[in-house]
């Protein structure tokens, strides 16, 4: 009060922020602190999250935006005394940030949870020990098409000890050895992406936390152990092994087969034309919560494994089976039979497959929707878990 008026600019740290907490518009949020530097102020203590222009999001792009600015140490040391209260960062297409700047995560990283780092190609091992000196508390970490081996990945694993989301798709000198770091002491790992890491056989994640719910490691060049450890830790709900290139897998796809992955409820087997009707049966009867299932280009399932998926997967809900070459009559008239939840069955029609055959299904399931599409990939975004719960 001044001379008997009183005046907002008077009230309090904590009433200013008791304010902008019930301020619902954006817009309104942006504007706060145009009022004077006070009020900035309490905008910036209370901004949880910021993602540069540049950034493109945690699952990882195609290529970059072309309105990139790049984020230099300088950049990020005013960015983080700025904003002391982040929990949620994206530097994400900074190519030109480098270990150094990751200095300051130091003294204000402690409260960040979320860190993405998506092709900053000079960001070596040196600069992700520095995160996870910098950032105990992180929880996500993102680190798409990064140049980091198992030497960071081990460092990372020893300093942040509550990760649960890692992203290394694309990450080439990425193998075993870090995923068994990662693994071992993360104990509340829930994902993991590894997609097109090249080194990756998938024995690094033997004996992993039943935590680990969602695993995408589409294009890696897996083993039949390595299959056999992925599942291993038994609470897996989604798992992507697209396009494998072992050309010797054959029967190794049974490993999911043998309960320890009971619970799952997303597979993609899409590209992997080695699926034989000996896994396609394994996995039918030994994962009974299956909802979803990409069989797209898996051209070695013939009528056993389709017989067996109509008699097994009572929780199918869709089916890709796009280009597979020895779908035929009998197999369509299995899944037509069987699979009572069906909803949507994604295909396309083959020489086998006659007119007479797709109209019998679309009478006696009309409730199936049968789409005609390319083969596509499957599931929701690598870090939403609410569906696996």
């Amino acid at each position: 009060m001044v001379d008997g008026v009183t005046s907002i600019m008077l009230l309090p740290d904590d009433c200013l922020c008791f304010i902008f907490n019930f301020l619902d518009c954006r817009t309104d949020r942006e504007s706060f602190g145009l009022t004077c530097h006070h009020w900035l102020n309490i905008q910036n203590l209370k901004r949880r999250s910021l993602q540069f222009p540049c950034s493109f999001g945690i699952v990882g792009p195609s290529s970059l935006s072309q309105s990139c600015t790049d984020i230099n140490s300088f950049h990020f040391y005013r960015i983080l005394t700025r904003f002391q209260h982040l929990e949620y960062l994206s530097l994400s297409g900074c190519t030109e940030l480098t270990d150094s700047a990751l200095n300051y995560l130091k003294p204000y990283g402690s409260r960040l949870q979320t860190l993405c780092l998506d092709c900053c190609f000079r960001i070596s091992d040196y600069g992700i020990s520095l995160v996870g000196y910098g950032c105990p508390s992180l929880t996500t970490i993102s680190l798409y098409r990064c140049t980091i081996t198992d030497t960071g990945l081990e460092a990372l694993a020893n300093a942040c000890l509550a990760l649960r989301c890692v992203n290394l798709a694309y990450c080439p000198h990425i193998s075993d050895s870090g995923l068994s770091a990662l693994s071992q002491g993360c104990c509340e790992l829930q994902t993991i992406k590894i997609s097109n890491c090249k080194s990756v056989s998938g024995v690094g994640l033997r004996g992993c936390s039943s935590t680990l719910v969602y695993i995408d490691a589409e294009c890696c060049n897996l083993e039949p152990e390595g299959i056999m450890s992925i599942v291993s830790g038994g609470g897996l709900k989604f798992l992507n092994i697209s396009g494998l290139s072992c050309s010797n897998f054959r029967n190794g796809l049974e490993a999911i087969g043998n309960g320890f992955a009971a619970g799952l409820k997303i597979l993609s087997l899409r590209m992997c034309r080695s699926v034989t009707d000996a896994s396609v049966v394994a996995i039918a009867k030994g994962c009974p919560q299956l909802q979803e299932w990409n069989l797209a280009l898996c051209h070695e399932v013939r009528v056993l494994g389709w017989l067996s998926i109509g008699s097994n997967c009572h929780n199918l809900e869709k089916l890709h089976v796009n280009r597979c070459r020895n779908l035929c009559d009998q197999g369509l008239q299995a899944l037509r039979e069987g699979c009572k939840r069906l909803s949507i069955l994604y295909m396309n029609r083959n020489g086998w497959i006659s007119d007479t055959a797709v109209e019998l299904f679309k009478l006696y399931r009309c409730n199936v929707k049968i789409k005609f599409e390319e083969v596509m990939s499957i599931g929701p975004n690598w870090d939403t878990l609410e569906n696996y719960e």
